[in-house]
């Protein structure tokens, strides 16, 4: 079974919003991180990744979201990821990946669209 990856992208307040869907690897996480770094090159520091639709992430999907975590804050700008309790047909699978390595922690994790685009203040973790 092949599961087709697509990354789109909109704008809702003063976020950029990123919809990411299907499998998060090493063929398709290089997609993913240039339209990070594109985002930034633009001068839209405020992302948010929606990794609700990710079947599944592997190592080099995990790499890509500490790379774009490290980019949003060498500019001083504000990453949030919408990792739902329950998405992505069984549960998000992110979610327990991220949490398996100990690096969820790093994540400013909303279950929603509507809550990662709030204006509630929320720093970048350590």
């Amino acid at each position: 079974m092949v599961v087709a990856f697509h990354v789109t992208g909109d704008e809702r307040g003063g976020w950029t919003v990123v919809q990411v869907s299907g499998e998060l690897d090493l063929v398709s996480s290089p997609a993913l991180r240039q339209r990070v770094h594109d985002a930034v090159a633009e001068g839209r520091h405020s992302l948010v990744l929606d990794l609700s639709d990710v079947l599944f992430c592997d190592s080099s999907g995990v790499g890509v979201l500490i790379a774009s975590r490290r980019l949003i804050r060498s500019c001083q700008g504000r990453l949030r990821l919408i990792l739902p309790a329950q998405g992505a047909v069984d549960g998000s699978h992110v979610n327990r990946v991220l949490a398996a390595l100990g690096v969820r922690r790093l994540f400013d994790v909303h279950p929603d669209l509507a809550s990662a685009t709030g204006d509630e203040p929320r720093p970048l973790s350590a």
